[in-house]
């Protein structure tokens, strides 16, 4: 591989694995990723060399290059103006359209992010990546239905390699529309492609906890209390978990945890006041 297809391959992986939403635990995020339509998952497209590549589409996949750096390092609007001149050169390059997307949906200008997403997808209309990011997007305006139709889409790809990251997203998606057993069935079914997502195991363990499951929901809260990835709101639930099933000695030992790693939170506030139904 020469050092343009190298160089390539790193970007399409940076933009195929990219979360770009804030993530915490429970501020649930579903995790946007842009079309790998070159990338390693397993899209059938070959990756573009310099000796098929057409020059039009070489200078818009430099200028998208550049792009990535400058969104890598916050520099939104440089980032923009790459993709514009990307677009410019090969106005039919999808990828272009993913990122300016993202962009736009970090910028929470969520009519421009549609659009891009919308065009995106006018141009490969099976990248399930795409139809991720648009549901999420959707997620974000509550338009629901339509957002669990493109989660729906993107899954039944049979060829998609993103699969745990979606199932997240529409359960989180279905948490917010209030759909709880769906939701957990999503999570399920995302923790079985990845069971070391935080994010997953939180959500998955506070559906269990509402509903009464408490030893459900110990196994998976405890799982991730016991990796590096535990922060205080898991230890929390951690704690009200171990309190309804009246584990006195796993209780004490998680609010020492938390007190002591997470002295000035929200979370050790709350055990402070004695406010378990918070």
């Amino acid at each position: 591989m020469n050092m343009n297809a190298a160089r390539w391959f790193q970007i399409k992986r940076w933009l195929f694995s990219a979360c770009l939403l804030a993530a915490g635990l429970a501020g649930i995020s579903g995790c946007a990723s842009t079309s790998a339509g070159a990338g390693p998952a397993g899209s059938g497209v070959e990756v573009v060399t310099d000796s098929d590549e057409p020059e039009a589409r070489k200078r818009a996949r430099i200028r998208l290059e550049l792009a990535v750096g400058y969104f890598e390092q916050g520099q939104t609007t440089i980032a923009l103006d790459e993709l514009k001149q990307s677009i410019a050169a090969d106005p039919a390059y999808g990828d272009a359209y993913s990122l300016r997307g993202l962009i736009y949906m970090r910028l929470n200008d969520f009519r421009f992010a549609e659009a891009s997403f919308k065009k995106a997808l006018s141009i490969s209309p099976h990248d399930s990546n795409v139809m991720h990011n648009l549901a999420w997007l959707l997620c974000q305006q509550a338009r629901y239905p339509e957002a669990q139709q493109l989660f729906s889409q993107a899954l039944s790809n049979p060829q998609y390699g993103e699969r745990a990251k979606t199932f997240r997203a529409q359960g989180l998606c279905q948490m917010r529309a209030g759909l709880r057993e769906e939701a957990e069935l999503s999570l399920l079914k995302s923790y079985e492609f990845d069971a070391g997502n935080p994010i997953t195991a939180y959500n998955l363990a506070t559906l269990l906890f509402q509903r009464g499951d408490f030893i459900r929901a110990q196994f998976y809260v405890r799982r991730l209390n016991n990796s590096e990835l535990a922060n205080a709101e898991s230890l929390w639930l951690g704690i009200k978990v171990e309190r309804r099933m009246e584990n006195r000695d796993a209780m004490l030992q998680l609010a020492a945890q938390l007190v002591k790693r997470f002295p000035q939170s929200r979370e050790t506030g709350a055990h402070q006041r004695g406010a378990f139904d918070e």
